[in-house]
């Protein structure tokens, strides 16, 4: 059975960092493209970041700099660093993983068709106030 449980929210002040992590569960992450999504309070959930099977990363421009996306394929966990938080980042952070094998997904930036799809998390909740 596919599960992603996401951890690693809390609140931090302007310039502060977090640490999210996304374990995973039924299935191996190295053959599937994985991403981040986030849903800002009266926002829809919106794709930040993704990793592809071959490694590659890819970013929205709002955290291009700030934030990094990883996985650890041995401990079925992907990552998502964030440094230099401000209080626009604040959200429910989810983490997503495609539907299909080696989909492509990440290289075309099609977070729309992953969204459709994709299995998800549950979120954890990140908040970034003054």
């Amino acid at each position: 059975q596919v599960q992603l449980v996401e951890s690693g929210g809390g609140s931090v002040r302007p310039g502060g960092s977090l640490t999210l992590s996304c374990a995973t569960y039924g299935f191996y992450l190295g053959n599937y493209d994985l991403a981040w999504f986030r849903q800002a309070p009266g926002k829809e959930r919106e794709g930040i970041a993704c990793i592809s099977t071959d490694d590659k990363t890819y970013y929205i421009n709002s955290i291009k700099g700030r934030f990094t996306i990883s996985r650890d394929t041995y401990k079925n966990v992907m990552f998502l660093q964030m440094d230099n938080l401000k209080p626009e980042d604040t959200a429910v952070y989810y983490c997503l993983r495609d539907y299909g094998m080696f989909s492509r997904n990440c290289e075309s930036g099609s977070y729309d068709e992953m969204r459709q799809s994709g299995y998800w998390g549950r979120g954890t909740q990140v908040t970034v106030f003054q």
